[in-house]
């Protein structure tokens, strides 16, 4: 896999997710990925899970958007440095997403805030 693959794969599911194209992001993970909270419970379980989730999520805020502050890459892992925005009256907040990775697929994201 060539150097920075996954941190490009993580930067396309932000591109997804600022879309609001939930299809194309989970497109990207395995069928078993999941969102979670850092050291917490699960937020979305699996692909559909995942669809369904964002696919909520989007339409309770239809301008939600994420901005990439700056982002690693370390061996199977992707790790983001985000600024997301609800809407325009909800004060953003910064978050660190770490993507981990099965191939070229991302298995699960883990949110610290």
């Amino acid at each position: 896999m060539s150097s920075n693959r996954r941190l490009a794969i993580a930067e396309q599911m932000i591109a997804h997710y600022n879309a609001q194209d939930a299809d194309a992001y989970v497109a990207l993970m395995t069928e078993d990925a999941c969102e979670v909270g850092y050291r917490g419970a699960v937020i979305r379980e699996g692909k559909e899970g995942t669809r369904a989730g964002l696919k909520a999520m989007f339409a309770e805020f239809p301008e939600n958007r994420a901005e990439i502050i700056t982002g690693y890459e370390l061996g199977e892992f992707a790790v983001l440095h985000e600024r997301v925005f609800r809407s325009p009256a909800a004060e953003p907040f910064e978050v660190m997403s770490v993507y981990s990775f099965e191939g070229d697929l991302c298995s699960r994201v883990e949110f610290i805030r």
